[in-house]
């Protein structure tokens, strides 16, 4: 970690290396999750025109068609892909704004334990540069365990759990 944040320190001193390609932002659909297809400076979706155009780190951003939420600073679901909604077998609206803890749990208790995946969620949400990957599965389901990788995306700031 300390390597990393001298070498953050020497590249915005000399500010003439770029950032590597895995780190540079790319924009998604927060429904469909496509990518758009113009650098228009339109926040809507322009394939479903359902859902508003976010950024992450090209290695964090969901592929098309992966499913993922979008978890706003207080744990609350602000999105959740078409993709995520068939997964969890729940729509946007029965999921959005309700608390993380209501929509997935950790599927490891004994090993990551509950206050865990909210610490993650909540650095993600407030931007910090550090992906996770915990294990949860949907409340109201047992015996399923799916992969997630959290990582902060935004505008406006906020976590993308995205599935594996």
């Amino acid at each position: 970690m300390k390597e990393l944040t001298q070498l953050r320190r020497d590249a915005s001193v000399v500010g003439t290396e770029s950032a590597p390609e895995s780190a540079r932002p790319v924009s998604f659909c927060s429904h469909c999750g496509k990518r758009p297809q113009h650098d228009a400076d339109s926040r809507v979706c322009e394939s479903c025109n359902l859902g508003l155009i976010i950024q992450a780190d090209a290695q964090n951003a969901p592929s098309e068609g992966d499913p993922f939420l979008l978890i706003d600073d207080s744990l609350s679901v602000c999105g959740v892909s078409s993709s995520a909604e068939h997964l969890l077998a729940t729509t946007e609206k029965d999921a959005g704004n309700r608390h993380i803890t209501e929509v997935l749990v950790p599927a490891d208790v004994e090993l990551l334990g509950p206050a865990n995946l909210a610490v993650a969620v909540t650095w993600a949400a407030r931007g910090s540069d550090v992906a996770r990957r915990v294990y949860v599965r949907p409340a109201n389901t047992f015996g399923l365990r799916m992969t997630a990788r959290i990582a902060s995306c935004g505008p406006p700031k906020a976590a993308l759990l995205v599935f594996e």
